[in-house]
């Protein structure tokens, strides 16, 4: 009942704040006097009233240099927006006059796409700011006439400076932040919704609007046999992946850590030291070499052959009986596993020493009260240990899954060149059974220039990794086991 409350209360909070975000809007525009009202025109109108004049030149030079821009930038781009461009490109061409070589005019949809959701995007931070104005020049208009102090100019710089500086702080990376994420985010999104390929390349030719063409594509239209089956296949091991390799280097790693750490070990920093270097060692370099020891023909399949390994994996028909090698990374079952038990070695030394760290401040009281309650070592790990580790840890593990959901180079670079799909449903659509879906989305990018459906699997891995990371932290936070560690 408490839970329920209280997400009713945060609920009906947001929903008072919605509404008087645009109610605050109509009491400035109703009560506000004609230099409020002005600001719908001049922004600067409200400030300029109460000889607040460098803070209305401000505002105002804003709304003028946005307005420009809007009508030099942004209109020409918006004006071609819904069709992403009408006219083909044409080669240039020799001026039977003029003898000089002459390109004509031609729309390119990718900088029409990209420039229009720029110019839409800024609209929508201009109109924020516009409201914004109106209502601190009625917030100013208030102070006024109630007699409470107005800040002049030079006290905002100086709170921007001070108390305020936080806000100040902020505001580079917020615009960090747009730039390099929320902008892309979007441009990738419209993508999805265009028919944007090698078929469509701009400049020499033209792409457009195609709605939701491409998602029942993936998911069951008219290319289901190969998009749709692909992905089937591809999200199957992905999480599966995702999975096995997140918990196998965490669990891992604790044991790892116990072990090292336990009484009758010697020498542990020795040990300790021996798998730290295999974190000193580049990832790529480490997957690399591991690929070309695990080739068809590599070492490791010679000392396969002289031990008789091959030969017991003939007699257990876990390969062909007339094959000459172990196909460790070119059959689909082997590369998976084969995946895995290299992605713990790469792995568990980085874990091995986050749970170290952890370890060292375990709740020793808790441990000490369960061993004089008789518990048992494997009882006071799993427990008292587990649980503390996963308090601490819990967030980190859920990065971890989501990095795993996109962990490019471990798939990549031990597939590349040396796996080859054997499915003709996977090969249609450029897909391998070993592909997760970032490799999938790049391969059909940089092998096939198929950014639409790139796009599409890029919005599903991004509502993939938001969703699992939203349910995980609320369960995660709603458990409540954290105050039980706090010192």
């Amino acid at each position: 009942m408490a839970e329920e409350k209280e997400q009713k209360r945060k609920k009906s909070f947001k929903e008072s704040a919605f509404v008087r975000y645009f109610t605050d809007l109509g009491e400035a525009l109703s009560k506000g006097d004609w230099a409020v009202k002005s600001s719908l025109i001049v922004m600067g109108m409200g400030f300029f009233k109460r000889k607040q004049i460098m803070k209305g030149i401000l505002v105002t030079l804003v709304e003028i240099a946005y307005i420009l821009c809007f009508a030099i930038f942004s209109i020409p781009y918006l004006a071609k927006f819904s069709t992403l461009g009408t006219v083909q490109y044409q080669d240039p061409k020799i001026n039977p006059l003029t003898f000089e070589v002459e390109q004509f005019p031609y729309d390119n949809s990718f900088l029409i796409l990209i420039y229009g959701i720029t110019s839409l995007f800024l609209l929508f931070v201009f109109l924020l700011y516009y409201i914004h104005n109106i209502k601190r020049a009625y917030a100013v208009m208030c102070d006024e006439r109630d007699g409470r102090h107005v800040n002049s100019f030079k006290q905002d710089l100086r709170e921007m400076l001070g108390k305020k500086f936080h806000v100040t702080l902020m505001s580079i990376p917020t615009v960090g932040v747009v730039l390099m994420n929320i902008l892309p985010l979007l441009v990738l999104i419209a993508i999805a919704f265009t028919n944007y390929d090698k078929n469509h390349m701009p400049p020499g030719a033209l792409f457009t609007w195609v709605g939701f063409e491409n998602f029942t594509a993936l998911f069951g239209g008219k290319l289901s046999l190969t998009f749709g089956y692909a992905f089937r296949k591809v999200l199957t091991w992905t999480l599966t992946w995702a999975f096995l390799a997140t918990f196998t280097c965490f669990i891992g790693g604790i044991l790892l850590a116990l072990l090292i750490n336990s009484e009758g070990v010697k020498l542990p920093k020795m040990w300790r030291t021996l798998f730290v270097i295999a974190i000193a060692v580049p990832q790529f370099v480490t997957l690399i070499l591991v690929r070309n020891f695990f080739a068809d023909q590599g070492i490791f399949n010679q000392i396969c052959q002289n031990l008789g390994i091959l030969d017991l994996c003939k007699s257990l028909r876990l390969v062909n009986p007339n094959a000459t090698f172990i196909p460790f990374l070119t059959d689909k079952n082997w590369t998976k596993v084969m995946i895995i038990l290299i992605n713990i070695w790469v792995g568990i030394p980085y874990q091995m020493l986050i749970a170290t760290g952890v370890l060292m401040n375990a709740p020793k009281d808790q441990i000490e009260s369960a061993r004089i309650d008789g518990a048992s070592k494997w009882q006071i790990f799993w427990k008292v240990i587990i649980p503390y580790i996963l308090v601490v840890q819990g967030p980190a593990l859920i990065t971890d899954f989501v990095r795993n959901i996109n962990n490019f180079n471990v798939i990549y670079l031990l597939t590349q060149d040396v796996y080859i799909t054997q499915d003709a449903g996977m090969y249609k659509s450029n897909a391998k059974e070993v592909d997760l879906l970032v490799t999938w989305l790049f391969r059909l990018t940089q092998e096939e220039q198929n950014y639409k459906m790139a796009s599409v699997i890029g919005i599903i891995v991004f509502v993939i990794s938001v969703v699992f990371t939203l349910i995980s932290y609320s369960r995660l936070m709603r458990g409540g086991r954290e105050e039980d560690y706090q010192i």
